[in-house]
């Protein structure tokens, strides 16, 4: 048990909190959660034991992933289902025919790889073979997957062969999979991850950054990139939404 705001913090509660986080940010270290909940890692390690054996998360080494990561994750699986469709219109909206693309992993990217038009000719680079695959499915889609060594936690290539093969690339567009973004711009947990998206930002003429409202004002211990370097912040509200006024200065366009 753990005190929080004056009060003890059961272990119902603090498993609670694990699974809303690893939701909201599709992973989450065991060391992140540790000093979160000022526990001990090892207490982090058996609630992530017992809620894996519950089949409530996919327990991995260092932390654990939402089940929606996994390429058969059914839609009462994918959190957020609802608002990451929502954004995943907008973002098509901005995809025209001849364009190279680059993208990350993750649900909300899922979600758009799922509703481009079938007529649609683009070239897609991905390092996420989740991605690369839904992908496929569109006759009218080229896609190249980055290969390299695969992360177990955030399941996309990284390492310095992938950031070199992203150098080489002149994108279109970045459509980059958000896990953390406040005011200071957008943040990791995975050093490996913040360096392959760090190069896909630097080798693409605007950044898109899809991202579900709850994940606004959270910050993680690694920086991608500045506020000032995205062009289209989209979210599933209204872009005249409260939340969103402290952006509006910020970025170039939120939809």
């Amino acid at each position: 048990m753990i005190i929080t705001e004056n009060r003890i913090m059961l272990k119902k509660e603090r498993q609670g909190h694990i699974i809303k986080q690893i939701n909201l940010h599709n992973k989450v270290l065991s060391s992140d959660l540790s000093l979160e909940l000022n526990v001990s890692e090892d207490t982090i390690r058996r609630d992530l034991n017992e809620l894996a054996q519950e089949e409530k998360i996919v327990k991995v080494h260092g932390g654990a992933l939402s089940k929606s990561y996994n390429f058969t994750a059914t839609q009462e699986e994918t959190y957020a289902y609802d608002e990451k469709n929502i954004i995943a219109q907008k973002v098509v909206s901005l995809i025209e025919d001849g364009m190279t693309i680059l993208c990350s992993g993750g649900t909300t990217i899922r979600a758009i790889a799922r509703q481009l038009p079938e007529n649609l000719n683009v070239t897609f680079f991905t390092v996420s073979p989740l991605i690369a695959l839904e992908l496929t499915t569109h006759p009218n889609t080229e896609v190249i997957l980055l290969g390299g060594k695969l992360s177990n936690a955030s399941k996309i290539s990284v390492g310095g062969e992938v950031v070199a093969k992203i150098n080489e690339i002149k994108a279109d567009l970045c459509i980059l999979g958000i896990n953390g973004f406040d005011s200071d711009g957008i943040s990791d947990s995975d050093y490996e991850v913040v360096q392959v998206k760090k190069a896909m930002v630097k080798a693409s003429k605007q950044l898109i950054t899809p991202v579900i409202s709850e994940k606004l004002n959270s910050t993680l211990r690694l920086q991608v990139c500045s506020l000032e370097e995205v062009d289209y912040l989209i979210t599933e509200l209204s872009p005249d939404h409260t939340i969103l006024e402290s952006y509006q200065s910020k970025v170039g366009f939120i939809l």
